[in-house]
């Protein structure tokens, strides 16, 4: 720049120079130190504009120099919306971590995963199977709701839909976490006629509420709301099929929890909307199902401690009303005459690539729906009787991305010999995780009874028979996929 300035100049001084007239010889000596005077004058105003324009450009470059740097993208730049498959796909599970969902969400929020104001995701599981049964309409595989209007014969198959869900995950402040969720489950629906009738192809909110607290800066939380509630483990080692302890026991309901994470002690306590509950809850209200007292509760204590390549967990847990306390003959969310509590037993043990499980749950009292009052009916010999599951189930890891189980579950709902004695399970699985949100699975069942929990002593046949049959047995060969976004 400097030197485009100076070239400038010069030329406008010889041109200067140049267009001077010639003088002549007799041209005065006066005349002459007038013109280079002139030019002098005019040479020192060009050299003080130039001069002027040297500080200017100094003044521009020091100004850049010292200007600050562009500040970053605040958060509230962000988008206001964002996803996270792998967040998507353990909230979402329906296998593991299936009551703990609120500290998992916690857990998220502290270490960056829910990183935008709004996590919105879904999952979508597929499955194909075939079943056979060695009794015609029974088939005791039960994450499929064993109804007459959708399995028929000693032989059925089917490609369908098992479950879509839409979550939305909001981070109102530090501290405030909401939560909805949306759930497709033709599969085991309580709704009537077939998988294709509109009753059984409706929508829900599943799950939904307000969890309130931050583990950086205190170990309490709570939440309020349509949520899980604190009792059992309620997991399976398989990669799809839920244990039976699950069917029993796993409860959803309205209510309030309060729950402690600290050192690996997790402490919850849920106040739970009396009546009957979505799942394994029931407190009688003036002798109704009808939910109009909070008089139903659950606790739950389990510590964790780690050694070297692992982890060993153990936990209790006691709920006030179970499901377990209809008088004969037995429906879903019947009132009850009074309340039968529960408690759970559980312990995980993950050692390097072993990952094991065990479970037990019953209730304190016996079922008053499993004795038939009528002593003119033979089924009236068994006596009534507490109901109970259990579960125990390994994994092994194959490679980082295979892995193979084996599981037992049973649940006992009658004496030795009765029909509805019980309903064992047995689930061999083999899956195989392509991402951190996409599974696929295989698994082979084979189920031994048959025992709906409605009607399980009869009640639904003029001749008072029963539907259950101890000797019925279901094997099944399943294949699916598990994705999320």
């Amino acid at each position: 720049m400097t030197k485009k300035i100076l070239l400038s100049v010069s030329a406008m001084a010889l041109v200067q120079l140049s267009s001077a007239p010639a003088f002549a010889d007799d041209e005065s000596i006066a005349d002459l130190e007038a013109r280079i005077e002139a030019l002098e004058t005019q040479n020192q105003e060009l050299m003080d504009m130039v001069q002027r324009l040297l500080e200017a450009q100094s003044e521009s470059v020091a100004r850049l120099e010292t200007a600050p740097a562009p500040e970053p993208a605040s958060p509230s730049s962000r988008a206001a919306i964002g996803t996270n498959a792998a967040y998507s796909y353990a909230i979402l599970d329906h296998a593991e971590d299936v009551n703990t969902k609120q500290l998992l969400q916690l857990q998220a929020r502290q270490d960056g995963s829910l990183d935008h104001p709004v996590t919105i995701g879904g999952a979508v599981t597929a499955i194909a199977d075939y079943q056979r049964s060695n009794r015609e309409d029974k088939f005791g595989y039960l994450m499929r709701h064993p109804t007459l209007a959708n399995q028929i014969g000693k032989d059925v198959s089917e490609a369908v839909i098992h479950s879509a869900q839409l979550q939305t995950t909001a981070k109102f402040t530090d501290n405030l976490t909401g939560y909805i969720e949306i759930l497709y489950n033709p599969e085991q629906s309580f709704g009537s006629g077939t998988i294709t009738d509109l009753n059984r192809n409706q929508t829900q909110v599943r799950r939904a509420y307000l969890l309130w607290g931050d583990l950086d800066a205190s170990p309490i939380y709570a939440s309020v709301g349509k949520m899980d509630a604190p009792f059992g483990l309620n997991d399976t080692v398989s990669p799809f099929t839920n244990s039976t302890v699950w069917h029993a026991f796993a409860g959803l309901a309205y209510g309030a929890k309060l729950g402690y994470y600290k050192d690996g002690l997790h402490i919850r306590g849920m106040a739970i909307q009396g009546g009957a509950q979505f799942r394994a809850h029931n407190a009688p209200v003036q002798d109704t199902s009808v939910p109009s007292r909070l008089n139903n509760f659950a606790v739950d204590a389990n510590y964790t401690s780690a050694f070297a390549d692992g982890s060993v967990m153990v936990g209790a847990s006691y709920q006030h009303g179970s499901a377990y306390c209809q008088p004969y003959p037995v429906f879903h969310f019947n009132p009850c005459e009074d309340n039968n509590p529960a408690y759970a037993v559980y312990s995980t043990i993950s050692a390097g690539d072993f990952t094991l499980i065990g479970e037990f749950a019953e209730t304190t009292d016996v079922w008053p729906g499993t004795q038939v009052p009528d002593p003119t009916n033979p089924l009236s010999q068994f006596a009534a009787d507490t109901t109970q599951s259990w579960a125990l189930g390994g994994r092994y890891q194959l490679s980082h991305d295979v892995f193979t189980s084996l599981e037992f579950s049973r649940f006992k709902a009658g004496p030795d010999g009765a029909p509805w004695e019980r309903q064992d399970q047995w689930v061999a699985g083999l899956s195989k995780d392509l991402t951190d949100a996409v599974n696929l699975f295989g698994e082979y069942v084979h189920v031994d009874g048959f025992v709906p929990l409605n009607f399980l002593t009869g009640g639904n046949f003029p001749d008072g028979s029963t539907w259950s049959e101890r000797d019925a047995k279901t094997d099944l060969i399943l294949i699916g996929a598990q994705a999320a976004f």
